[in-house]
């Protein structure tokens, strides 16, 4: 398993979102990318923070047909990191070097573990590397 890039749940979000159109171009880019050209991946958690947003956010309301639709063509196809031991304590490790929360410690141990060379997040400081990934923000100019 190895992909470019991995995508954290904003991107995803922002893809689906009404709210802010530039962000919702750019991430619609990345996920094209990731699933026309096979580039970027997704994980386990992902999945369900996208699912958790979709359902309680105002702002995104998508049809229960059109969530169906994503998830098996977008979703589910990208996610390639499921839970395991190793993983959690991989993001045990990375919280207590970075003092990340313990839920973007496991975006980033699932990120590494894809064997992406970038996450692409706003969530985090764009440009850190930790190991062999560097962390982008791709709604920065």
């Amino acid at each position: 398993m190895s992909a470019e890039f991995f995508l954290d749940t904003n991107i995803l979000i922002y893809a689906f979102s009404r709210q802010d159109p530039a962000k919702r171009i750019q991430a619609r880019s990345l996920v094209r990318s990731a699933v026309q050209e096979g580039m970027g991946t997704i994980s386990w958690q992902v999945v369900q923070e996208f699912f958790h947003a979709a359902l309680h956010r105002s702002s995104l309301e998508p049809a229960p047909d059109a969530l169906s639709d994503y998830a098996q063509t977008v979703l589910f196809p990208l996610c390639q990191v499921w839970p395991s031991v190793d993983l959690w304590l991989k993001a045990l490790a990375i919280q207590r070097q970075t003092q990340y929360r313990f839920y973007d410690s496991l975006i980033v141990a699932s990120a590494l573990a894809s064997g992406a060379r970038l996450l692409y997040s706003e969530d985090f400081q764009s440009g850190r590397m930790i190991g062999d990934l560097r962390i982008e923000n791709p709604f920065l100019p």
